[in-house]
């Protein structure tokens, strides 16, 4: 099953706190929290004393997605808060496999960023270290934008990688991702879709839920996320043809 992953950061008609209740409500799987330093990405947003405040608030799995300059400094504290993933990305990471097992040897499991223009090969050294993968969708520091095609092959190409060596850890795709392309981002081998403006938008005026309270639509949106999946693995396609 293909887990949704809503990133509060996206959430316009509530606070964050509100947004974390909303989206387990709503049928979220897990919570994604996306930390922006204002150096390595433009953007700043929230770091781990943020994070302690509402983690009490949802009993789902916590994916603190670091996307700061010196991701080191912030990983204890997440550790002692307790969320249970830590994501660093591989381009701030002068040392990842210490990076890597300071998060494990914490006893939280790791994972590595990718941005759309780094290769795969600059993690397969470190591997057998990971639980998860996030493959950007999109560059880093902004919600909303438009989600890169070339996503889906990069996400069957590190697939193909995992089968072969038997790899046992989920791969995430974060940014752009809808109710469109979800679909084919799952049958590339996609385990888990980082849900930003798709779970957290208004929906139309002439859509279905439209009158809806926030939270509502907030739900529909996970609803139409999920539907997408499965509808996609029930058709199901040949990822043989050129369609990437």
């Amino acid at each position: 099953m293909t887990l949704i992953a809503p990133s509060i950061l996206a959430a316009r008609a509530c606070t964050i706190s509100e947004a974390v209740v909303i989206a387990e409500k709503g049928g979220a799987d897990w919570i994604h929290l996306d930390i922006m330093d204002g150096h390595f990405v433009p953007n700043l947003t929230f770091g781990p004393p943020v994070v302690r405040m509402f983690k009490p608030l949802s009993k789902l799995p916590f994916d603190a997605h670091l996307m700061v300059e010196n991701p080191d400094l912030l990983i204890p504290e997440l550790i002692e808060i307790g969320v249970e993933y830590i994501t660093v990305h591989q381009e701030t990471c002068v040392h990842l496999h210490r990076t890597l097992s300071m998060i494990r040897d914490g006893g939280v499991k790791a994972g590595v960023a990718l941005n759309p223009a780094t290769s795969l090969d600059t993690i397969l050294e470190v591997m057998h270290m990971l639980d998860l993968i996030i493959v950007m969708g999109v560059n880093p520091g902004f919600a909303g934008q438009e989600h890169i095609p070339e996503t889906a092959s990069k996400v069957a190409k590190f697939s193909e990688i995992s089968r072969i060596r038997e790899w046992r850890g989920s791969i995430m795709v974060d940014g752009g991702v809808t109710a469109e392309n979800a679909g084919l981002l799952v049958l590339a081998g996609a385990d888990i879709l980082v849900a930003g403006a798709s779970a957290f938008r208004q929906r139309g005026k002439n859509e279905v839920g439209c009158d809806l309270n926030y939270a509502d639509q907030v739900r529909r949106n996970i609803d139409d996320l999920r539907l997408a999946c499965e509808v996609a693995i029930e058709q199901g396609v040949d990822l043989t043809e050129p369609r990437f």
